[in-house]
């Protein structure tokens, strides 16, 4: 656990840094473009397509909740970005294997420039908040290994 404290006018209060959202563990928003990116590779049934997802740098080698990519999957397939279909098995229960569309392809060619976009504002971000961090003392700020501090 790495946690710091910040000093309030009456007490300290000590924060869960791994918890908190400056962690990037809140990409939640970044489902869907995962989704469909993975499927783009082929078909893959609901549990292959999670661990799949957790493999990708976004997720930091987490799986997202799989209870999340399920619902996601299903509104997906409502809009006719994804189809499934139910794969039978001798050798084990039947799997749902979901597939992207070519409205599923449109919708993730339309994600790269949403995506390019928003990367475009981080990178403005950052540099803002590297400014306004420039020249002072940290208190205690995480810095995740491997990152530079400018």
């Amino acid at each position: 656990m790495n946690s710091g404290s910040i000093k309030t006018g009456q007490e300290d209060i000590v924060l869960d840094w791994d918890d908190c959202p400056c962690a990037g563990r809140t990409l939640d928003k970044l489902i869907q473009p995962a989704i469909l990116a993975t499927l783009a590779a082929g078909p893959l049934h609901g549990y292959r397509l999670t661990e799949r997802i957790g493999q990708l740098p976004a997720f930091g080698g987490q799986e997202p909740d799989a209870s999340g990519v399920y619902r996601c999957l299903k509104a997906m397939e409502s809009k006719g970005l994804v189809a499934s279909a139910w794969i039978l098995s001798d050798a084990g229960p039947a799997k749902r294997s979901y597939q992207l569309t070519s409205a599923g392809e449109r919708c993730l060619q339309k994600w790269i420039v949403t995506l390019e976009g928003y990367r475009d504002g981080i990178t403005t971000l950052l540099k803002a908040a590297r400014k306004a961090v420039a020249g002072k003392t940290p208190r205690s700020v995480p810095r995740k290994a491997g990152h530079a501090s400018n």
